[in-house]
């Protein structure tokens, strides 16, 4: 797909009139490409660092309904995202899956757990699927023994949906890049052209990779979307707009599955504070999440849990799960991700909305605030609000696929697991069957004892639009967050694997190893614990 040479032949096509420019390679920008694409608009989507580098990767990987939503009376919210979680769960197979959640109530809660039961009916009516059951201490021990007993008064299990949110974008674009749309990373809006009215008629594009060499290129379109997320105030005051937007980062502990060993998400209300948090098992690993504070830091640098958030998070996992006795040096690392909502003022960062909006300034659109679940119904959102420019194109299908079915498990000629079959289709659609037949001798073996393979590693530097080590580690095969010490012990062999398909001579390489070290040591890492990395043998 994004072989090497891929960012040059992409470069030179930028210089045509475009129909649509979208600016951000996050979930939204990922969904609005995507769709734009099938209603044959010329799209072109721009992302001023890596695909999904934003908060797209560094979500709580949950596909869910947003049962907490109910409790601040967003009812259309949590209908339209229990129906997009349904949804999804049936085009995503192997990327997207059904998990179960247990829901303890103790004595002393804020809320009582009679009102999460009245949720949870409700919950599954606008999903029109009963999937949750009440049980009292007794039986909620036994499908989590290492709850805390003390003062439990029983609870309930429902279901919901987890995914690896990096991966889910990628295949959209991917998936869009094949249908004719066209997406570059590392390629960052400087500016944006205006006519004599005012408004936007185009872009400054730069080309900040290393082969770049900062070139810039002015692109025109007709209509242009802002999908920045977080960072979309910053475009809008450009245009002379005010500021909106609120900045909320959440933060994650991740805890190796022998430390942490759940079956099934486990969601409490905080000691603290009442906040929900959850913990449940992902890709190997246990995570626990998420924190809600305010981000007032540069959106530039890379954000990163703090000491104050992860003691936080150590507390309700302690309080949760007490014969574990963690602390935080159990856990491998963590990581933090910046959400924009509505800036109303509230007290609460938590009470503001998660609804998703639309501003139309001056030819540029914003969508920003939603969430990972909804991001169809954003994409069409914001397509339907430019529509009218587009005459004679194909409209809107609600009922198309957002996924393309995936090949038959058939189509893989090797010796693969089931398992491992039906979550490389999902990850990565009609590419898997490639993918297999590209691997060496030995790449079909897990990495790490995790579900990552090392052909993955190798299809991914060979045709995923690589630009850094951290794009590989980090979004394209999540070795950084699921390996202890994000992977370093494993970097000989990582090395082995991509160096000749990077193209990168040995200068380049430990350049890129220093930069990756130092970005999981300064925004990955357990703050105050000391972790050292030892290597892992080749073989």
């Amino acid at each position: 797909m994004w072989t090497q040479g891929w960012r040059d032949r992409t470069w030179y096509e930028l210089n045509r009139p475009w129909d649509l420019i979208v600016i951000g390679g996050g979930i939204t920008g990922a969904g609005i490409l995507r769709e734009a694409t099938r209603s044959e608009l010329r799209t072109l989507l721009v992302e001023q660092r890596d695909f999904a580098s934003g908060t797209s990767s560094r979500s709580s990987k949950l596909v869910h309904g947003g049962l907490r939503y109910l409790r601040n009376a967003q009812v259309r919210l949590t209908f339209d995202s229990v129906r997009e979680r349904e949804r999804l769960l049936r085009e995503g197979r192997g990327l997207i899956s059904q998990m179960g959640f247990l829901m303890p109530g103790y004595a002393g809660d804020r809320v009582p757990s009679w009102i999460f039961g009245m949720g949870l009916i409700l919950y599954d009516f606008l999903a029109l699927k009963w999937g949750h059951k009440r049980y009292d201490a007794e039986g909620l021990r036994e499908l989590c023994p290492q709850l805390a007993s003390e003062g439990l008064l029983g609870g309930y299990r429902f279901l919901d949906a987890q995914t690896d949110d990096a991966r889910l974008v990628l295949r959209l674009i991917l998936e869009s890049v094949q249908d004719g749309g066209v997406a570059l990373n590392y390629a960052g809006v400087e500016d944006l052209l205006r006519l004599r009215s005012g408004e936007a008629c185009g872009v400054v594009v730069r080309d900040s990779a290393p082969e770049g060499g900062g070139r810039t290129i002015e692109v025109r379109g007709t209509a242009i979307i802002n999908a920045t997320g977080a960072w979309a105030d910053g475009l809008r005051q450009r245009l002379g707009a005010r500021r909106r937007l609120r900045k909320l980062r959440g933060g994650h502990l991740i805890f190796p599955f022998a430390k942490l060993p759940l079956t099934r998400a486990v969601s409490v209300l905080h000691p603290d504070d009442g906040r929900p948090v959850f913990a449940f098992p992902w890709e190997g690993v246990t995570l626990v999440g998420t924190t809600d504070v305010e981000h007032g830091e540069d959106l530039a640098l890379e954000p990163s849990t703090s000491r104050e958030e992860a003691e936080y998070l150590l507390r309700v996992t302690n309080w949760a799960f007490p014969s574990l006795e963690l602390c935080l040096e159990d856990a491998q690392g963590t990581f933090a991700g910046v959400r924009a909502v509505v800036d109303t003022g509230k007290a609460n960062p938590s009470k503001e909305s998660r609804e998703h909006v639309l501003w139309n300034e001056s030819n540029l659109l914003t969508v920003t605030g939603g969430k990972l679940t909804t991001f169809r119904l954003m994409a069409h959102a914001a397509l339907r609000a430019i529509r009218s420019r587009f005459s004679g194109k194909p409209p809107l299908d609600p009922h198309r696929r957002m996924l393309e079915p995936p090949p038959s498990e058939r189509c893989i000629q090797a010796d693969v697991h089931p398992g491992s079959c039906q979550r490389l289709l999902g990850r990565y659609g009609s590419q898997a069957p490639a993918l297999v037949a590209a691997a060496h001798p030995g790449e079909l073996e897990a990495i790490g004892g995790g579900p990552w393979l090392w052909a993955e590693l190798r299809w991914a530097a060979r045709s995923e639009g690589v630009v850094h080590l951290d794009d590989l580690l980090l979004r394209r095969v999540r070795l950084g967050l699921t390996l202890p010490l994000g992977g370093l012990p494993w970097m000989d062999r990582v090395r082995s694997v991509v160096q000749r398909d990077l193209e990168w001579d040995n200068e380049r390489w430990e350049r890129e190893r220093g930069a990756y070290e130092r970005l999981w040591t300064d925004s990955y890492r357990v703050p105050g614990v000391r972790q050292e990395p030892v290597s892992v043998p080749l073989g």
